[in-house]
Order: structure tokens, then C-alpha cells, then sequence
């Protein structure tokens, strides 16, 4: 290999992508293996690439029935590769990596930290990775151990309910939108005792870890917290009390929704599916029945996803955000952009303003293309399953079993760029930024 072929694949935004490429090859080996599915079942090469592509990129999207199926090593397989893809690969390689050794070279430090947040500094990769894991198992394991003991009060026997509990807190906490039943949790609408904790575990998830470690962090209260911080608290509170609402009003007298309930049971599904709307794709309630209203609020909530650095997808909440909050200083004649008191700085606008534009023209050229494959779709149906794929979510209006060889084929690839996207890009904007030693003369096109 020549020096130049090493160095390409040194840069971070190169060999990121490859490495989640190689793990979802890995994960399409393992699941065309005989003992990965039921011995009815044979499953395909598409099929095996599209799930190990979903459950790597969390996303969640299915094109075979996930409990009949797969066998038990099948579904422990795509726990597996949701859970490093949830971690993140760079996180996995290097903690595997810290049990031989304990010192970290810069390299890696610096692909790790592509992966976790471009904000954290060198010197803070080996105690993230460490709380990062920690969180993340603590979090997984409160939330099975209530899935368990609630399992085992249908009937379940211990050691299924063990596992269904563990695999479904993994699947909530890392946003995989993964589900050992047919109909994901509608069966389990109304019982709060399973989908509050998958909620919580969900919302946690959605945060993003520099959210979670500000907050968490002793000694400091609200006032010591970035902007990232309260951006993604605020923004998440708003989106989530939002969304809520939008979904009670929308599907209030639904009868096949809300409406198949007492007023007084209404409540935990519309917070159930704004809760995983934006990140995990569980759902307790027929996607595909639900008003057009609510699919296109989905929409919606799915596009603008989670917290920077987190397990969900999206072009996430603090990029949303900075350009509402660019409208509003626009529209206010500001000179700056600014948030609780501080100055958005131009280069951080930049970023979102790239970020949302090329989520908008992918999104697009996915429903542009998908409508080519699908033409007895409707096109709501379409850009649900596409901005669910890019948005790496998994929520779907039920026709993603009947799709063509090319439609999963585009919602693998989309599934694959909406989760190395924003860390691609991230990495692109942040490695090879330069200053020149010139300016050009200033020009000011009409806009509008």
C-alpha cells in the first residue's frame, strides 16, 4: 500500500464509513448463515443486507418478520450489531482496544472523537468512551429488568422474558426501533409499565452524550451549561410537548387508533409514538391507519430527529434550531445570531444550513427515485419509508415487506447515509477547514 493510499485512509472521514461498510458485510454473513433463521425460512441476500443495514444504522426498518424469521442466534446477532452501532464503531474498536492497552494513540483519539462530538478534547476520549459504555449499560439494564418483570406477568417464561426484556432495552435505548413482536408494541398500547420505560430509556438515548455528561456533571448547574446543552433540552422539550399534542388532536376520534380507547388510556400512546417518533421507530399503534395529518407530522419530527451525538437520526435538534433561530434574527433585522445570551458563531449556521440542505435534496432524490420503483404507491407512503430510512428511525406504514429488490436496495443505501452522514460531514467541514491570506470583493445577490 502506497503512502498516499495510507494517508487517504487515515482521514476520519474516510475510514469511518468503511468501517461501518465492513460491519454491515460481517452482519450479511452472519445472517445468511443456516443457524441465523428458522429452518422454514431461507433468507436472501437483499434481505440479510437490508436488516444487518438497518440494525447497524439503528434504524429499525424490517422486510421479514422479525420473531418468525429469524432464530434465537439471528435476533442475538442483530442485538449485536445495533448495540456497536448504537455505541458507535470508532467507540467499540477503541474500548476493545483499551483491554489490551491502556494508553490511546492520537489517531484514534481523533477518529473516536469524530464519532462521539467534534466538542470534546483530546484529552476527555478515554473517560467518555468509559461513561459513554457505563451509561449506556445502566441505562439498558433498568429499563430489561422492568421489561422482565412485566413479561413475566403475561405468561412469559424467566428465561424469555429475560430476553425479550434485554433485547427490547437495547433496541430502545440505542433507537433501533427493533421488535420481537409482529406488531411492535401494540398489543402493549396502554400498559405503561412497558412503554414509559421504553419512553425514558428512548429520551435518554435522543439526548446525545455531551447533553447527558453537562447535566449529569457535579458541581454544575444550569447556568455552567453550554449552549449545545440548552438548545437540546429546550428544543427536545418542545418537540416532544409538541408533538403530543399534535398527535391527540390529530387522532383523538381515529377509531382505529386513539379512538379504540377510553379517553383516559389516549394519553400513553400519543406520548408512546412522539417519544419514538424522532428517534427509536417503536410504535403502539397501526402506522398505516393513522390521518395523513399525523403521518405528515411524523414526517416532520422523524426529518428533524434527536440530539448531536446521540443514538437518533435526523439532521437533529440543535441544527433545527440554529436555523429557526437564524429566521428569527433575520426577521428582527439582528445583526447576530444569538442563543441564552451568546453569539452563534457564522461557521456553526454554515454547518446546519449544509447539513439541513443536503437531508432535503437526499430526502428528495430518495422519493423522486422510490416513486420510479413503487408506482402503485401513494406518495405519503413514500416519503414516510424514505425520510424513515434516511432519518435511520424505523417506523414504517406497513409496506415495506411488499417493496421491490431496488426500493430496499435505496432504503439500505439511504439508511446507510443518514447514519455516516453527519459524521462524514462533520468530519468534512471540521478536518479541512482553511483560512485564506485573501478575501474576494463582496457581492450581494438578490434574495427573495
Amino acid at each position: 500500500m502506497t503512502a498516499r493510499l495510507q494517508d487517504f485512509f487515515r482521514h476520519p472521514a474516510r475510514l469511518i464509513p468503511l468501517i461501518f461498510l465492513a460491519t454491515i458485510v460481517a452482519g450479511t454473513l452472519l445472517l445468511m448463515l443456516p443457524l441465523a433463521h428458522l429452518e422454514n425460512d431461507v433468507t436472501h441476500v437483499t434481505d440479510a443486507f437490508f436488516t444487518a443495514t438497518s440494525a447497524v444504522s439503528v434504524t429499525g426498518l424490517a422486510v421479514v418478520d422479525t420473531p418468525f424469521h429469524w432464530s434465537w442466534f439471528g435476533q442475538f446477532i442483530i442485538m449485536l450489531l445495533f448495540q456497536v452501532g448504537g455505541l458507535g464503531i470508532m467507540t467499540s474498536a477503541v474500548l476493545v482496544g483499551l483491554l489490551v492497552s491502556s494508553k490511546l494513540g492520537l489517531r484514534t483519539k481523533l477518529m473516536t472523537q469524530t464519532e462521539i462530538s467534534r466538542a470534546l478534547s483530546l484529552g476527555d476520549v478515554k473517560a467518555v468512551l468509559l461513561r459513554t459504555v457505563a451509561l449506556s449499560l445502566i441505562v439498558e439494564a433498568a429499563t430489561a429488568l422492568v421489561l422482565a418483570i412485566r413479561f413475566s406477568m403475561y405468561g412469559f417464561g424467566l428465561g424469555e422474558a429475560i430476553w425479550y426484556g434485554i433485547f427490547h432495552a437495547v433496541s430502545a435505548f440505542n433507537s433501533a426501533g427493533f421488535a420481537l413482536f409482529s406488531d411492535s408494541f401494540m398489543s402493549y398500547a396502554t400498559d405503561w409499565w412497558i412503554c414509559l420505560p421504553l419512553c425514558l430509556s428512548t429520551i435518554i438515548g435522543g439526548l446525545g452524550m455531551p447533553v447527558i455528561f453537562e447535566v449529569t456533571r457535579r458541581r454544575w448547574g444550569r447556568k455552567q451549561w453550554s449552549v449545545h446543552t440548552k438548545i437540546t433540552l429546550v428544543g427536545s422539550a418542545i418537540l416532544l410537548f409538541g408533538g403530543w399534542i399534535a398527535f391527540l388532536m390529530f387522532e383523538w376520534s381515529n377509531p382505529a387508533t386513539f379512538g379504540q380507547w377510553p379517553w383516559y388510556d389516549r394519553i400513553l400512546p400519543a406520548f408512546f409514538q412522539t417519544s419514538m417518533v424522532r428517534a427509536a421507530g417503536l410504535n403502539s399503534v397501526d402506522i398505516g391507519a393513522m390521518n395523513q395529518d399525523s403521518q405528515l407530522a411524523s414526517i416532520i419530527l422523524m426529518f428533524i430527529g434527536g440530539g448531536s451525538a446521540s443514538t437518533a437520526g435526523g439532521i437533529k435538534v440543535g441544527t433545527f434550531f440554529v436555523l429557526l433561530l437564524v429566521i428569527w434574527a433575520e426577521v428582527r433585522g439582528e445583526p447576530d445570531v444569538t442563543a441564552f445570551r451568546h453569539r452563534i458563531n457564522p461557521s456553526v449556521i454554515r454547518e446546519a444550513l449544509t447539513v439541513a440542505l443536503v437531508y432535503v435534496a437526499c430526502n428528495a432524490f430518495g422519493v423522486f427515485l422510490m416513486q420510479r420503483f413503487e408506482p402503485d404507491l401513494d406518495l405519503m407512503s413514500i416519503m414516510f419509508e424514505v425520510t424513515s430510512a434516511l432519518a435511520t428511525l424505523g417506523q414504517s406504514t406497513g409496506v415495506t415487506y411488499d417493496l421491490s429488490e431496488p426500493s430496499k436496495w435505496l432504503l439500505a443505501i439511504a439508511m446507510y447515509t443518514g447514519r455516516i452522514g453527519p459524521v462524514l460531514f462533520a468530519a468534512s467541514l471540521a478536518l479541512r477547514s482553511r483560512h485564506r491570506l485573501y478575501r474576494y470583493p463582496e457581492g450581494r445577490p438578490l434574495v427573495g
